[in-house]
């Protein structure tokens, strides 16, 4: 029988991080504000890249700098951010591009085939996430609801920070990010969500924009139809999935990957997306015989539609909040559960996590996170609101 959700323990907060001024500035207050957290994050990365396919640091460094000028072409303030986390942190540009392209270091299909001791990179599950969206008559009390359970690996949980951007005339911008990375899963005083999950697949070598950066850059942008296009027009380096949610009641799922995209929309109000192709198998995949990579997500998926169901009785946020986390604490198939555990069969630096459960009520601008797994933490209302400031919509 699957564990049930436990009673909330002590608690433990994620840290949270305000920045401001020139992309320079910012990133190096981010940088200082950070520093034993990216030290911790290279140190992991190091022995997790030299243990799984026996490289050295150069050598990961080496690779992400593949990315340092495609990027610098489509976002120069990104690198001049990057450079200043760097600075604040007293590390390379090169460890904080690696720190922000370590999915595509992880996934490059050329990287994958490259040898160091006579072993080439073994290919491994996705990155692992649900993401949901809720509006309209999916939403008892009204309010559009976005959020996700982001699953990476359990070693860098508490490398995990809250951080809020200040970047006028741009949206200001609330994300849960891994120390000293520029983008990941957020919302803005737009009132635009932005949810991810890793798909997996093998594409080609051709060089494409790092996720970090994509998704940072769809963040970035004021309203939905501007954020779609950024998916619609760059190039993602890897296949991943873009779940985008705006305060006016409408979401969009798309399956961005470097050979095409696939989009689909919510049923009656409710989206819920994880790590298989969901709106069709890429051409590529189908005819190299395509099996998800991450076969939990067969399992957590509908469990998390059929949890988050119940918010159509829900009579207002704070019981919305209830039922939410109910639903994303979900344990069968424990341990790599919708709530995922470390996994004890497999290697420490293999094990996996939930690291973050993100709830944004786009209605409100409320933000609320756990720093963990959800079923035994009770959501931290973060001190910000989403519509804060001059550049809100209060």
């Amino acid at each position: 029988m699957a564990p049930r959700p436990a009673a909330p323990g002590p608690a433990r907060v994620l840290p949270v991080i305000e920045i401001s001024g020139s992309p320079l500035q910012r990133g190096r207050q981010y940088g200082e504000a950070v520093r034993p957290q990216v030290h911790a994050a290279l140190g992991y990365y190091e022995e997790a890249f030299g243990r799984s396919a026996g490289l050295a640091w150069d050598r990961v460094t080496a690779r992400a700098a593949h990315w340092l000028e495609p990027v610098r072409d489509y976002a120069p303030h990104l690198v001049d951010e990057m450079q200043g986390i760097a600075d604040g942190a007293g590390v390379g540009l090169l460890d904080v591009l690696a720190l922000n392209a370590r999915g595509e270091v992880i996934y490059d299909k050329s990287f994958a085939q490259m040898e160091a001791d006579g072993r080439a990179s073994e290919e491994e599950p996705a990155e692992g996430c649900t993401s949901f969206a809720v509006h309209g008559e999916a939403s008892g009390d009204g309010h559009v609801y976005a959020g996700q359970n982001w699953d990476w690996r359990a070693g860098v949980a508490d490398t995990v920070v809250m951080i809020r951007i200040v970047q006028p005339p741009k949206p200001t911008l609330i994300m849960q990010v891994e120390a000293g990375q520029i983008g990941r899963q957020g919302a803005n005083s737009a009132g635009l969500a932005f949810n991810a999950n890793g798909l997996g697949g093998r594409f080609s070598d051709a060089i494409g924009l790092p996720q970090t950066v994509v998704r940072r850059s769809v963040l970035d942008q004021s309203n939905i139809t501007d954020a779609l296009d950024v998916l619609c027009r760059t190039r993602a380096h890897i296949a991943s999935n873009a779940l985008l949610t705006c305060r006016e009641g409408f979401a969009i799922d798309l399956e961005t990957t470097p050979a095409g995209h696939g989009w689909m929309y919510p049923t009656d109000g409710l989206l819920v997306h994880g790590n298989h192709y969901q709106a069709g198998i890429p051409a590529p995949l189908a005819a190299a015989g395509y099996r998800p990579m991450s076969s939990d997500s067969l399992v957590r998926v509908p469990r998390a539609t059929e949890g988050l169901k119940a918010l159509r009785g829900s009579s207002g946020p704070e019981e919305s909040r209830r039922i939410v986390r109910r639903a994303m604490s979900d344990h069968l198939g424990h341990p790599e559960s919708l709530c995922t555990h470390p996994d004890p069969r497999r290697p420490q630096l293999e094990r996996w996590t939930t690291l973050v459960s993100s709830l944004a009520d786009l209605t409100s601008g409320d933000y609320h996170v756990t720093a963990g797994t959800p079923c035994d933490r009770e959501y931290q209302h973060l001190p910000w609101n989403l519509y804060d400031g001059p550049y809100g919509q209060n």
